[in-house]
């Protein structure tokens, strides 16, 4: 048993490696009430088993009105500003039948076979960025590469315009932020974008193109349309889980390799001899050990229930911790090492159950793409500063680094 005294949580030493607390609680108190930054009382799940059964316990609703504390609170536990900008009917907040039908209608979209067509144009965007400061010889990857590459290709996705593509691009930026920014910031970028995506949806209702945006409008279950703020909160989500998630991805999956040369050389050597077997295996491995999502978005019981053995009152809030599960030796062997080849690695970072991640075939596609990439033209690739200078990101949910800043050989493409 992990010994000691019970660690402290939510610091920012904790943020900067959760990993031993996660162990602890794991073999101490597994399902664990704790109180969180916001004042909000919840229970932590950090058991692989454990976790697993929470994902997919259908008792355990996605709706913020299950939560017993008042409308003040549960404002605390969504998206900062989703309320008040009307975009609270999506797919992290409703259960069946509703989530049944919004996500068959947004499904097709995010099919491995879709995706693949979009291949092309990740890997046009992904050397664009690259080649903004190949030359240079030094970049924050974060800022240069692992944030801009998936906000442009979910607003192509989503059909969002070129020429509106950047101002996407300050509205997200603020959205990451986590209390980085201006005092009530993010709630005006989100109030922002939900103008700018009912205008969008208003224009591509009467001229629709070939994008996501344009099929929402026009997709019908059962005769039933979505309707104009469905169609609005699908897109914003599809916007926000699908950008800050593959950031983090990215950035954490650079940074994990160079804190781990063998591993590095052995995926460079693999990408050399024209395999992508290792490619593929190393993707679902870093979101193991250091996945992009630390806890799963909020769940509230739906009546009283026993987790883990843990009785959970009706009307409490319950975060499944995907870091401590993923790291269950429970559940995978020596799980504090990375081994890009792991075979058996049944994670958590796309979650389980009904609510698995609907654009991981996206994901998987921007990271194996910016991981090849990043190897194969900055092969020399290195930090630029110390470790311990590098700052991780607040916030409850995401796990991400404020900045990487790496240098490298100057090399033109």
């Amino acid at each position: 048993m992990t010994a000691g005294p019970q660690p402290e949580l939510f610091t920012w030493e904790f943020a900067t490696d959760p990993y031993p607390a996660y162990a602890w609680l794991r073999e101490n108190a597994p399902v664990h009430r704790a109180t969180l930054p916001s004042g909000v009382e919840a229970w932590l799940v950090t058991r692989y088993q454990d976790a697993r059964t929470a994902l997919a316990e259908p008792r355990l609703s996605k709706n913020p009105a299950h939560h017993a504390e008042s409308p003040h609170a549960k404002g605390k536990t969504g998206i900062p500003g989703e309320r008040k900008a009307e975009l609270m009917t999506h797919l992290l907040n409703i259960d069946p039948p509703d989530h049944t039908r919004l996500r068959r209608l947004v499904s097709k979209a995010f099919t491995p076979r879709t995706v693949a067509l979009f291949a092309p144009r990740v890997q046009e965007l992904t050397d664009q960025l690259i080649d903004r400061f190949v030359e240079k010889g030094e970049a924050d990857l974060i800022h240069e590469f692992a944030f801009p590459l998936p906000i442009y290709a979910i607003c192509d996705l989503l059909g969002v315009p070129r020429e509106d593509q950047d101002e996407f691009r300050d509205w997200a930026g603020m959205m990451i932020r986590h209390g980085g920014g201006p005092r009530g910031g993010v709630a005006r970028s989100v109030k922002k974008m939900r103008n700018y995506l009912a205008e969008l949806i208003h224009r591509k209702r009467e001229n629709p193109g070939d994008d996501l945006i344009s099929g929402l409008i026009r997709a019908s279950d059962h005769g039933e349309h979505l309707t104009e703020n469905e169609a609005a909160a699908m897109a914003f989500i599809l916007l926000f889980a699908g950008f800050e998630t593959t950031v983090n991805l990215i950035g954490n999956g650079v940074y994990a390799l160079l804190r781990n040369p063998e591993q590095r050389a052995r995926l460079q050597s693999s990408l050399a001899a024209g395999e992508t077997g290792l490619l593929a295996t190393g993707v679902e491995e870093l979101l193991r050990y250091d996945g992009p999502v630390e806890l799963a978005t909020w769940r509230f019981a739906t009546e009283a229930l026993t987790l883990g053995g843990q009785a959970v009152a009706e009307g409490d809030p319950v975060l499944v911790v995907l870091a401590a599960a993923d790291r269950d030796p429970e559940r995978f062997t020596e799980p504090d090492t990375l081994d890009l080849s792991r075979a058996d690695n049944q994670h958590l970072g796309y979650g389980h159950g009904i609510h698995y991640c609907l654009g991981a075939p996206l994901a998987r596609l921007e990271a194996q793409t910016a991981l090849a990439t990043v190897l194969r033209r900055l092969p020399e690739l290195r930090l630029a500063v110390n470790p311990d200078d590098l700052r991780w990101r607040g916030g409850l949910i995401m796990r991400g680094l404020r900045t990487l800043p790496v240098e490298f050989t100057r090399h033109k493409k």
